[in-house]
């Protein structure tokens, strides 16, 4: 085929697009695609609802391997920031790209028409594919009422077992050892550990002491603001809402009257003046400037948000900024409660890759194989450990990454990240979780225990060995004390597109994220008065209603995957 010409043009720069996480050989098994390649080298536009300040157009060192090998060129365009409007000016012009990544707005694109049922694609084209997802195909269906397969999942791995904690309550390392590593178990061990190192040490390298600050800049206020509260009193992570396990019923977990009393402890640590003042006006550049300054005590959330500031304190020659870094915590609002980070959702599904009717049925074969050489062993162990021979070598039969690779990796990570292409085409591909071995014995991820600990740094070791710990998880409460999820994680769904649903979410989100900040920042006799406010206006009838809509979309959904009770 000759190289295709797009129909769809990525308006924004290769080079120059904004922001994603990267979510997470030559030995491994061969799954050609030199069919492919001998068929013509082809472009396909790309969109995802994600951000990517990472992405050189396939210039990396596996987006050039990857080409090599499949023929594929991706011009991409991926989101900036916070925006979410991108898929329905799609919808509203009909312009698509080939591939697209829409994340929670897939039902937007299904009901325009503008996806490609995989199923047959997969059938005839894809065995990678289908002996990956062997055992989840259902949970890769759209619907109980429509069960075509817009969406490859890629989001989440196939067969994950998370080996190491990224999330939790945050606390520097340096707080932890001059006060000899002591117990962080309630939001009262936490505040005080914050409490007493303040106490003693105001200024940090000539600057004031920040205590604790959040990032709540846009959507993340809910990772760093509002998750905390049901991760805090003892519920896995369904987005907004709490889920009956026993009826599958939805409401909005901010009803919950123990996540008032979280809520009430931020109120607290505002006024106590622990909280950083500027939590709710900073941008998330600023939050990351504060982390990277090494003078943050305490955060809430997930190390992906600020890993990048983390790794210039990590890379300092100074052995107490390198101990400035932030430990892993299940913090609870009291003993009562476990933290549920690793309860067992099984395969969740959701959020993917798809195919647009933007391509011809040739154009769709192709795409199809080009994902499917991704999810070959071939290709997971090239997006996973990068190339044979630069990135890892193979010794005694086991993939191994040389030192000086993963110093970079650990300690210059942006970097090396931008050169290498390691990571981030994971989630544009269908891949094994973290524990899932090939066909060598060998891992298809570098996220294994004795991995993990090879790249903590010297401080981080020291912690845990402390604690009696090898990783941060070892921290944490085990999946078989947390019970199984028939429904995967709800916040993976895709969501309805139902105006009666639609426009009530979004006013809900309208609600929270005015009203929390505003009881947060309140004085403590006015709290109740404000979170009450909020509790009236989120119980509303149009609100009530899009709780309905979402609880039956959890009880299709199980019945869909026969995993119900």
């Amino acid at each position: 085929m000759a190289s295709k010409k797009a129909k769809w043009v990525a308006p924004v720069a290769l080079a120059s697009i904004v922001g994603l996480t990267a979510c997470g050989g030559g030995d491994a098994g061969k799954s050609g695609a030199a069919s492919d390649v001998e068929s013509g080298p082809i472009e396909f536009t790309m969109f995802s609802a994600d951000s990517n300040s990472n992405w050189v157009g396939m210039q990396d060192a596996v987006g050039k391997k990857i080409t090599e090998k499949t023929g594929v060129t991706l011009n991409a365009e991926y989101a900036v920031g916070g925006d979410t409007q991108k898929v329905s000016l799609m919808v509203a012009s009909g312009e698509y790209p080939d591939l697209i990544m829409p994340k929670g707005d897939t039902s937007k694109l299904v009901d325009a028409g503008a996806l490609v049922d995989l199923t047959e694609l997969i059938d005839k084209h894809a065995p990678n594919i289908k002996k990956m997802y062997a055992e989840d195909m259902n949970r890769l269906k759209f619907s109980k009422s429509d069960q075509s397969i817009y969406i490859i999942p890629t989001y989440s791995g196939v067969g994950q077992t998370s080996f190491d904690a990224g999330g939790g309550f945050e606390l520097q390392l340096e707080v932890l050892k001059e006060l000899g590593y002591p117990e962080i178990r309630t939001l009262e061990d936490y505040e005080k550990a914050i409490k007493e190192y303040y106490a003693k040490n105001p200024t940090i390298n000539g600057q004031p002491t920040i205590p604790m600050t959040l990032n709540a800049d846009d959507w993340k206020i809910m990772i760093g603001v509002t998750n905390p509260a049901f991760q805090a009193t003892g519920l896995p992570d369904n987005g907004e809402f709490y889920i009956n396990p026993e009826t599958y019923e939805a409401q909005m977990h901010y009803k919950r009257p123990e996540e008032k009393e979280y809520f009430r402890w931020l109120n607290k640590m505002y006024n106590e003046g622990l909280l950083d003042k500027e939590t709710f006006t900073q941008k998330s550049d600023q939050y990351l400037s504060k982390i990277s300054s090494g003078r943050v005590l305490g955060t809430i959330n997930q190390e992906w948000d600020y890993a990048e500031a983390e790794n210039a304190l990590k890379g300092s020659s100074d052995a107490t900024t390198q101990n400035r870094i932030f430990g892993h915590f299940p913090v609870t609002l009291s003993e009562e409660y476990k933290d549920h980070s690793f309860m067992d959702a099984g395969f969740p599904g959701g959020y993917g890759i798809g195919l647009t009717t933007n391509l011809s049925e040739e154009e769709q074969v192709r795409a199809i194989k080009f994902l499917d050489w991704l999810a070959s062993d071939e290709g997971q162990v090239l997006v996973q450990w990068g190339v044979e021979g630069e990135h890892y070598k193979v010794e005694d039969g086991k993939r191994v990454i040389p030192q000086d690779i993963q110093e970079r990796k650990t300690n210059d990570n942006v970097a090396f990240t931008k050169e290498t292409g390691i990571g981030m085409y994971t989630t544009m591909s269908p891949h094994y979780g973290d524990g899932v071995k090939d066909a060598t014995g060998n891992y298809y991820t570098t996220n294994f225990p004795e991995q993990i600990q090879n790249a903590y740094t010297q401080p981080e070791k020291d912690a845990l060995k402390e604690y009696g710990a090898t990783t941060w998880k070892d921290l944490f409460p085990k999946a078989e004390e947390l019970g199984t999820s028939d429904w995967g994680a709800a916040y993976n769904l895709p969501a309805p597109n139902d105006p009666a649903y639609t426009v009530a979410f979004q006013k809900s989100q309208d609600i929270v994220r005015k009203r929390i900040p505003e009881a947060i920042l309140s004085t403590p006799d006015k709290f109740d008065a404000v979170y009450d406010q909020m509790l009236e206006e989120l119980n509303s009838s149009d609100i009530i209603e899009m709780e309905k809509i979402f609880s039956q979309q959890i009880k299709d959904t199980v019945e869909l995957w026969g995993t119900g009770k």
